[in-house]
């Protein structure tokens, strides 16, 4: 039994190290700093609509370190999501969890930039699927989650033991309370919303 929580907490930072690597830092004049999650290794991130809304002088620093400007090809505040194009090819992108596995009481990890602390990871459990939210008109689904969201976190990867993104980090409504949009519900918005001609091209 001692054994087990070494190799745990070996396994998390493992987990949340690879995570890191499709992580970005999102910036510009209008609305500070969030972050965005690489879908795609031709310059494809998503992120959140409130993001990146109004956005001026868009940047997007890499897990490497390596700034690029950044422009949106699509957003979609009612889902609160957002697609942002970079130039650049052969980027870490996220491995996409199973849609509608997620269940009440999975271990989940959310990693952002929570005040300026670049990377930096929360660790929690879903507690369940709700059909609406009164903030965003009620007319999509998001993940319930029981951990630690913070101002930074948004548009951040959701991720499950194995790594694999479930959701995108999107609000905070208590103190041990926050909301992330489903991996399919973001992988429906770039499908109808971003074309693939743009995809290849970024």
């Amino acid at each position: 039994m001692p054994l087990l929580l070494p190799a745990f907490d070996e396994a998390m930072a493992d987990l949340i190290a690879v995570g890191r690597r499709s992580l970005v830092q999102i910036s510009n004049l209008s609305t500070g700093v969030g972050a965005g999650t690489i879908w795609h290794p031709d310059g494809l991130i998503v992120t959140n609509a409130h993001v990146v809304q109004h956005a001026r002088d868009l940047r997007v620093t890499l897990d490497t370190g390596e700034t690029l400007r950044g422009a949106v090809a699509a957003i979609d505040p009612a889902q609160d999501l957002a697609a942002v194009i970079v130039e650049a090819h052969g980027l870490p992108c996220v491995t996409l969890g199973k849609p509608r596995a997620v269940r009440s009481g999975q271990w989940v990890v959310a990693i952002g930039h929570p005040f300026g602390t670049i990377g930096a990871a929360t660790a929690g459990t879903v507690i369940g699927l709700v059909d609406g939210l009164p903030e965003y008109g009620g007319a999509s689904a998001w993940i319930a989650l029981s951990l630690s969201l913070r101002p930074g976190h948004s548009g951040g990867p959701l991720l499950d033991a194995s790594g694999r993104l479930v959701g995108i980090n999107t609000m905070i409504t208590g103190p041990e309370v926050g909301y992330a949009v489903p991996v399919q519900t973001a992988a429906e918005f770039l499908k109808h919303q971003v074309r693939v001609d743009v995809i290849r091209s970024a």
